[in-house]
């Protein structure tokens, strides 16, 4: 079965030469295998009378075009498709009655469709394109008995009452105006409103403006007005974003206490979080923007150290060229340099909340974590080393030229990401090292043609990481880089940092909860201590193990290493090994 697909937001007929039209083969043979459509202009490819030559997809100038092939058994398992050239969607996972259901998979893939047709708000066409929707009982006989069979026949039935917590939830401001007390009040169909509130730690939040909330309370918000809906099926959408590790496992808790009695899909890019949280995971996987293929359920480490791997053995399909390891030991900090910045006894205040430091210096080719709760004055700190704030106190080599990424991104580039890119960092992007290094893995290259103001929040984060890396600085200030970004993406984003670092000696202060995301960037930890929102202690940096031990055991949580992909597992709470490390007191791996 061959797929051609056109992205349409890349095709752009008017600044081309209709290159896709005019070296197609069969075009040239008097076989109307590409045309135009009159109504818009854009290309229609007919991939009946396609040959696959790929010739169309290196002759357009704007990487508008896809074409793969895939196994023909696909066909009879095709969900939905938008339109003739458009994405296509093959299966669905499946929610299970009280268990935690885990999507895994880049973003574009198809969850969001997934998410809305197992909701009941998208009734999908099975392939035919031309249709707006199919019939239910021929969509129910394309599915085998099972689980997701028996759960689409209610929603074509009696129908399921749903709710979703969704993405991106800096949204949330923009849709209402108001205080969280009035919207939580608004969606408590359960009456539940204290008792969830009390859970999450947001009651105290009740009389706050939703726009002065910052991005973790926002997420516990929208959690909450999740929890709050009287439904059959939940599904959340990244819940652990802009969340520290404490209150993520919190979260964890939550919801396996809710998937007691509902059904429970997750989808979430911190494996660790994922690990501890899922009965199941569906891997999805294909092209971005093209198509997406669901697998049936695996055991959750299973999925997940095949996820990693890239390769999964029951389809036979390879989903990435290399597996994404970690190492074991880190020795990696001898290979750093002379300092780049150091500082001491630093003091700041804003409003109510004291931010201390300690002695602490940054070296040549040296990445240090930046770890602790929210609230502690991790950002602040950076805006410090940023230029953006004034120290109150103590002393700071501020000779060090610095590139800072923001935690919270916004896009005003009036422009196209090429436009963008130019602007802000010149012709260092075009250059081959960084190509190779930044660009190309966090896929940078196949938004260039897009307006930067319509980038979804996991583009924008790339965009916003390759311009940071890209300028000519000492130091670089990532804050948050993980959010929003797939799991794939987050562990290219960590080694492309990593990377930058060692070959040019510079220096990173990167802050982020994924500790995936830590375990494969840092060589080193700067970790915060405190109580969010009053006083801040940074201590370090520390090596890479006794910070980190520093750190889970404020937080009461336990590491160990997966035996076969060495990557951090958290273990659960009062078993064996999470007791047997918290007497020899080694949080972070034995």
């Amino acid at each position: 079965m061959r797929v051609a697909v056109l992205l349409a937001d890349r095709c752009q007929p008017k600044k081309c030469n209709a290159e896709c039209e005019a070296f197609c083969p069969p075009n040239r043979n008097g076989i109307e295998c590409i045309v135009f459509d009159p109504k818009n202009g854009k290309a229609i490819i007919s991939e009946a009378l396609c040959i696959g030559c790929g010739i169309c997809i290196h002759k357009c100038p704007f990487d508008a075009i896809i074409i793969q092939n895939l196994p023909s058994e696909l066909e009879t398992d095709m969900i939905h498709r938008y339109g003739q050239n458009g994405f296509r969607l093959f299966r669905l996972p499946a929610p299970r009655e009280e268990k935690v259901v885990g999507i895994l998979g880049q973003n574009g893939m198809g969850k969001s469709t997934a998410i809305n047709i197992l909701s009941g708000t998208l009734t999908p066409n099975l392939g035919d394109y031309k249709i707006e929707a199919a019939e239910w009982d021929n969509i129910l006989s394309t599915i085998p008995k099972g689980q997701l069979r028996d759960y689409l026949t209610e929603v074509a039935g009696t129908g399921v009452r749903v709710a979703v917590k969704p993405q991106y939830v800096d949204h949330i401001p923009k849709a209402f105006k108001g205080q969280v007390g009035e919207l939580l009040s608004g969606v408590d169909e359960r009456g539940a409103l204290a008792e969830v509130a009390v859970d999450l730690g947001i009651d105290h939040l009740f009389e706050r403006e939703l726009p002065k909330l910052s991005g973790g309370e926002l997420q516990r918000v929208a959690i909450a007005a999740t929890l709050l809906k009287d439904a059959d099926v939940y599904f959340f959408d990244e819940p652990s974003s802009y969340l520290d590790i404490f209150e993520r496992m919190r979260i964890v808790k939550i919801l396996q206490k809710l998937a007691e009695n509902h059904r429970v899909i997750v989808i979430e890019h911190d494996l660790a979080i994922l690990d501890v949280l899922c009965d199941l995971v569906h891997i999805v996987y294909g092209t971005r923007a093209a198509f997406g293929i669901f697998t049936p359920p695996r055991a959750t480490r299973t999925a997940i150290n095949a996820y990693l791997d890239g390769f999964l053995k029951e389809e036979n399909v390879r989903i990435r060229d290399k597996p994404i390891s970690f190492l074991r030991g880190h020795t990696r900090a001898e290979g750093i340099g002379l300092p780049i910045l150091e500082w001491g006894d630093l003091e700041k205040s804003l409003g109510e909340f004291t931010l201390k430091t300690e002695k602490g210096t940054l070296h040549e080719a040296e990445v240090v974590g930046v770890v602790g709760p929210n609230g502690t004055g991790k950002t602040t700190l950076a805006r410090v080393f940023a230029g953006e704030l004034e120290m109150d106190a103590g002393w700071c080599t501020m000779e060090a030229k610095v590139s800072y990424k923001p935690q919270h991104i916004t896009a005003e580039f009036p422009g196209t990401v090429r436009e963008w890119l130019d602007a802000e960092i010149g012709n260092s992007w075009h250059i081959g090292e960084f190509q190779t290094r930044v660009v190309r893995p966090l896929q940078v290259d196949q938004l260039l043609e897009l307006q930067a103001t319509k980038l979804s929040g996991g583009e924008l984060q790339a965009v916003a990481i390759v311009i940071c890396l890209g300028r000519d600085a000492d130091l670089y200030l990532l804050d948050e880089p993980s959010a929003h970004l797939d799991a794939n993406t987050r562990m290219e984003a960590a080694k492309a940092i990593r990377r930058t670092m060692e070959s040019n000696e510079k220096s990173a202060l990167v802050i982020d909860h994924d500790i995936y995301f830590i375990d494969i960037v840092s060589d080193s930890l700067l970790v915060f201590e405190g109580e969010g929102g009053k006083s801040g202690l940074a201590v370090g940096p520390l090596p890479l193990r006794e910070g980190m031990n520093r750190f889970l055991k404020g937080v009461g949580v336990t590491f160990r290493r997966d035996h076969d992909s060495k990557r951090p597992r958290i273990n659960k709470e009062n078993s064996q090994k999470d007791r047997t490390q918290k007497a020899s007191d080694d949080y972070y791996y034995i």
